[in-house]
């Protein structure tokens, strides 16, 4: 049964991640070459603090040039600070719910707070599919 199927046995654990004070033009030159729409915040203790996407770097390209400041900025100005996590039990069910309702395209997973991993949609899929071809 699928709701047996735990988000620890499909998460991807190498994770690009930023930190707050991390340059908004790094952000987006990893973006630009790793081919990833968003990744994890994390502090120096690897607690996770926020998601940088693409939409935050236009937000922050945007903010700045509309108020005809000059353009850059740190991940920390920018990022989505509220952030839909899951834990390593959650199963793929519960998180399948998620992705539908709440439109994400990834949540981070987190062990009392620490960053563990990140869970995405082809993940999910990946597990049904296991799941019902056997692989």
């Amino acid at each position: 049964m699928l709701k047996s199927v735990k988000v620890s046995d499909y998460m991807t654990r190498k994770l690009i991640t930023f930190t707050e004070d991390m340059d908004l033009f790094e952000a987006i030159r990893i973006f630009s070459e790793q081919q990833v729409s968003g990744a994890p915040v994390i502090d120096k203790q690897d607690r996770l603090v926020g998601i940088m996407s693409e939409v935050d770097c236009l937000r922050g390209i945007l903010d700045k040039t509309y108020h005809e400041e000059e353009v850059g900025g740190t991940v920390g100005e920018f990022m989505t600070r509220e952030v839909d996590t899951v834990d390593t039990n959650t199963d793929i069910i519960a998180i399948a719910g998620q992705f539908i309702h709440r439109g994400r395209r990834r949540i981070p997973v987190v062990d009392n707070g620490t960053l563990v991993g990140q869970v995405s949609r082809k993940d999910i899929l990946r597990a049904v599919n296991d799941f019902v071809c056997g692989t």
